[in-house]
């Protein structure tokens, strides 16, 4: 198994093989969540005027998406998974667009399959992985915005590829580290409308659920599938 870890937007459009694309603050975790709290499907999109035009098709959708972290105008969700906790989502299409995660799933055109990535379900992922044996393993880590690598994906990255090759990992030192580094945006007051403090815990909170989010390709659109993995 080659395992390759990329970088940003570019690194999207050159993953092939099961392509893992990471945004563990905030895209793919809140996903998760978005899941846990009974959605029928995530659509993911790269543009915000997808989004809209998709709403205008699809009946009963909610739209759930962040510009430069804040929720975008319109919609009825930002990029947090503490505002969607208490929510009931269950039957509902949820349509998803952010700066870097969805981004990177729409640019990964050469990849065989894609999922995301997160450390609340990682170690599904890893399973995931280990149960399809590819040849070829792509963990793109999405970073700020696409702008520029972050702490917290790119120790996603390093940790499963870790695992995969049966190596040991330390996930509270990683913890630690992004709490005082690229971490400490989440915690920050001056963020806490748009990003509340409690993001960063459910962001991290290890294995909380046991599936993975996998990219099923339609005529009209694409979405994201949740997969229980045991």
């Amino acid at each position: 198994m080659k395992i390759e870890i990329l970088q940003l937007a570019e690194g999207a459009t050159n993953a092939k093989g099961l392509t893992v694309i990471i945004d563990v603050f905030r895209a793919f975790s809140t996903a998760c969540y978005v899941y846990n709290a009974g959605a029928e499907r995530i659509i993911p999109v790269e543009h915000v005027e997808e989004a809209f035009n998709l709403k205008l098709i699809l009946d009963d959708v909610v739209m759930l998406g962040e510009r430069s972290e804040r929720k975008v105008p319109g919609f009825d969700f930002g990029n947090s998974p503490t505002h969607i906790m208490n929510q009931d989502f269950k039957g509902k299409t949820i349509i998803m667009t952010t700066s870097s995660g969805t981004r990177g799933i729409a640019n990964a055109i050469l990849a065989d399959e894609i999922i995301t990535g997160s450390f609340v379900n990682v170690e599904a992922i890893i399973n995931y992985i280990w149960t399809k044996e590819p040849a070829q393993v792509s963990l793109v880590c999405m970073g700020y915005e696409c702008r520029y690598p972050t702490q917290e994906d790119t120790f996603f990255a390093e940790y499963v590829r870790a695992r995969l090759l049966n190596k040991m990992t330390n996930f509270n030192e990683i913890k630690q580290i992004l709490r005082i580094g690229d971490g400490a945006r989440l915690l920050d007051p001056a963020n806490h409308e748009w990003s509340p403090s409690t993001d960063f815990e459910l962001c991290l909170d290890l294995n909380r659920f046991d599936f993975v989010l996998k990219i099923e390709k339609g005529e009209y659109f694409n979405w994201l599938k949740k997969i229980e993995v045991r």
